[in-house]
C-alpha cells in the first residue's frame, strides 16, 4: 500500500501545478461550460487512471529511461523528433505561464503592477537555473501536498457556503469569455491531454524502474483517480461562486481571501512557491534540451531565457493559459493516437502468438 501511494503521489504531484490550483485552468476548461463542465471533470475521472496505467505498462515493456524512447516508440522516427521538439518548446511555455501568473497574483493580492511579479519570478528563476538549487525545490516540493489539502478543504467549504439566493449561476458560468474550446467534452480531454503529456516521461519510467511493478500500476489508477475528483471539487467551488470570480486570474486565491485575509495571504505565499517550483524545471528542461548543463553556454542561455520568459509574460496569465495549454492538448493527441495503434498492434501480435501456440 506504501508504494502504491507513493506513485499516486509522484502521478498528482507531476501534474498539478500552479495553474491547477490557481483556478484559472479548472474556470477555462471546465466551469465556463456550466453543468456540462461539471460532467467534463467526471469524464477525467475515467481519463486520467486509463493513461496513467496504460503509461506504466509501456515504460515497463520498452525499460524506458527517457521520454524520447517513448515518444519514438509511439509516434515514430520523424514526427516523434517533431513531437519531442514541440514537447520541449511546450515546457518553455509553461514557464512563461508560471512567470505571467506571479504577475497575477502580485496585483490581484497585493494591488501592484504585474511587472513587479514578472521580474520577481524571472529573476529567482534565473538564479535557480544558474545555481542548480535543487535542494530549495525539494523543499518547496515537500508543501504540495499539503497545499492542494489547502485548496480541497477551501474548495469544500466554498461549495458549502455559497450563496446561490436569486442568482444564475449556469448563465453566469456561460459568460466566462476565455474558453479552451468550443465544446465541454473536447476542453475535459484536452485538459487531460496536455497534463498527460507532460507526465508521459517520468510514468513511463516508474513503469520500468519501481520495483514493485503491480504497485505502480495501482499507484497510476489511484493518482488518476484522485487528479478527476480534485478537478470536480475545484471546479463546483468555482461554479456555486462565480458570480464573484468571472474575470479574476486566480479565483481560488479570491475565494481563499473572500474566507480571510490571513488565509488569503497563506494561499498567496504556497501559490508563489508553487509557481516558482512548476517554473524553474520546466525552463531547466527546456534550456538543458539545446545547452549541455553547467558551460558557459547553458548559463547564457539561462539568463536569455529568463528574460523572454518575463517579456513574454506580459501577454497575460488568462490569455496564455487560454492559448498553449489548448496547444499542448492537440499535440497530446498525437500521442495518444500513437498509444492507441501501439495498443492495437500489440494485442494482435499477442493474438497472432496465441494461434501460434495453439496451432
Amino acid at each position: 500500500m506504501k508504494d502504491t501511494l507513493r506513485i499516486a503521489g509522484v502521478y498528482v504531484g507531476t501534474i498539478i501545478g500552479a495553474g491547477f490550483a490557481s483556478g484559472q485552468e479548472i474556470l477555462q476548461f471546465y466551469t465556463g461550460y456550466g453543468w456540462w463542465g461539471i460532467l467534463g471533470t467526471l469524464v477525467t475521472v475515467i481519463l486520467y487512471p486509463l493513461l496513467g496505467y496504460y503509461l506504466v505498462v509501456l515504460g515497463k515493456r520498452l525499460n524506458a529511461l527517457s521520454h524520447k524512447s517513448v515518444i519514438y516508440h509511439l509516434c515514430g522516427k520523424y514526427l516523434g523528433f517533431v513531437i519531442d521538439l514541440l514537447l520541449a518548446f511546450f515546457l518553455f511555455g509553461v514557464g512563461v505561464i508560471m512567470v505571467a501568473g506571479s504577475g497575477s497574483l502580485f496585483e490581484q493580492q497585493f494591488g501592484l503592477k504585474p511587472a513587479v511579479g514578472y521580474a520577481i519570478m524571472a529573476v529567482l528563476v534565473i538564479v535557480a537555473l544558474l545555481l542548480s538549487l535543487q535542494r530549495l525545490l525539494d523543499v518547496i516540493s515537500i508543501i504540495t501536498p499539503f497545499a492542494f489539502v489547502l485548496v480541497i478543504i477551501l474548495a469544500i467549504y466554498a461549495t458549502m457556503t455559497a450563496d446561490t439566493t436569486g442568482v444564475d449561476i449556469d448563465a453566469i458560468a456561460r459568460t466566462q469569455e476565455q474558453l479552451a474550446s468550443p465544446n465541454w467534452l473536447l476542453s475535459a480531454a484536452l485538459h487531460v491531454s496536455f497534463n498527460v503529456a507532460i507526465t508521459v516521461s517520468i510514468m513511463a519510467i516508474v513503469g520500468a524502474t519501481e520495483k514493485n511493478y503491480q504497485a505502480a500500476k495501482r499507484g497510476a489508477v489511484l493518482g488518476g483517480i484522485i487528479l478527476g475528483i480534485i478537478a470536480l471539487v475545484i471546479n463546483l467551488a468555482m461554479y456555486f461562486n462565480i458570480h464573484d470570480l468571472v474575470g479574476t486570474d486566480m479565483p481560488v486565491l479570491l475565494i481563499a481571501t473572500q474566507i480571510s485575509p490571513v488565509i488569503g495571504l497563506a494561499m498567496a505565499v504556497i501559490l508563489l512557491a508553487m509557481i516558482f517550483n512548476t517554473a524553474v524545471p520546466s525552463l531547466y528542461t527546456f534550456t538543458a534540451r539545446f545547452f549541455t548543463v553547467d558551460t558557459q553556454r547553458f548559463r547564457v542561455a539561462a539568463v536569455v531565457v529568463g528574460i523572454v520568459a518575463f517579456s513574454l509574460g506580459f501577454i497575460g496569465f488568462t490569455d496564455l493559459v487560454n492559448t498553449i495549454y489548448p496547444l499542448l492538448g492537440y499535440v497530446g493527441f498525437v500521442i495518444f493516437a500513437g498509444m492507441a495503434v501501439n495498443l492495437f498492434r500489440t494485442k494482435r501480435a499477442e493474438s497472432k502468438n496465441d494461434v501460434k501456440v495453439f496451432h
